[in-house]
């Protein structure tokens, strides 16, 4: 580039840096994307759901949803869970202090889940026995949602993504402070490459079409009437439409 200004040789230098740059970003978004399409998209076979510190003292700290609604929600990515036979592992923080126990409908749903009860650990991917639980399943992408968002959500999803785990966190049965500490932590774990997605969502991955199991798509209504008020209200009016029982 002789004959040009110095100033003009730095602008085509930082010009041809930010063209490679949006490249490489192009890229990494395309291999993400691969990662969630065809065979490789969210299934009974290939995920794991962690349910992180969703605990009774807890519960109190959520204000960027109702009560109702977050442990609607909670219990509905539960029971998605279950009825798709995803294993699922349960952890809580110091539940003799004022964390307190796990949400006692969540036990009662899944008594015989694996239950790792952290002596102190604030990140659950530094205790030893739940990292060996989730490497335990061979699972590698891990549905994860938990109290607090901006901690015990986030701070996994890290540890995970550096370990070379696909995460997908579970918005809507996640909650924090207040909005604005939720859409802080979200950037934050979508930035370092995780999927964000909600619980429905994953419960329709997981279905992937109505004339599959279970029941031929009569297990995915019933999910959906139980905790989506408004989809059992829609049920009820096709059967009567169409005068089905």
């Amino acid at each position: 580039m002789t004959g040009y200004s110095n100033e003009v040789k730095l602008g085509v230098t930082v010009m041809l840096a930010l063209l490679l740059a949006a490249n490489c970003q192009s890229s990494a978004q395309r291999n993400i994307a691969a990662q969630q399409v065809k065979e490789n998209r969210i299934s009974a076979n290939n995920s794991v759901l962690l349910l992180l510190d969703h605990q009774t003292g807890l519960f109190q700290l959520v204000r960027d949803y109702d009560v109702y609604t977050f442990k609607n929600n909670v219990l509905a990515l539960a029971a998605t869970a279950k009825l798709y036979g995803v294993p699922t592992i349960l952890t809580s923080s110091l539940e003799k202090g004022p964390n307190g126990p796990l949400l006692p409908e969540l036990r009662a749903m899944l008594p015989n889940t694996t239950f790792i009860p952290r002596p102190g650990e604030i990140n659950a991917w530094d205790n030893t026995d739940f990292v060996n639980a989730v490497k335990a399943t061979g699972r590698k992408k891990l549905l994860l949602a938990g109290i607090v968002t901006d901690v015990c959500v986030l701070f996994p999803t890290l540890s995970a993504l550096a370990e070379g785990y696909e995460v997908y966190v579970v918005v809507d049965a996640s909650g924090t402070f207040n909005e604005a500490v939720r859409d802080a932590a979200l950037g934050r774990a979508q930035q370092a490459g995780a999927v964000l997605i909600n619980w429905f969502a994953v419960a329709c991955e997981l279905q992937k079409d109505w004339r599959l199991p279970p029941r031929a798509g009569a297990g995915l209504a019933e999910l959906l009437a139980g905790y989506l008020p408004q989809y059992g209200n829609l049920i009820t009016s096709h059967s009567a439409a169409s005068g089905s029982t």
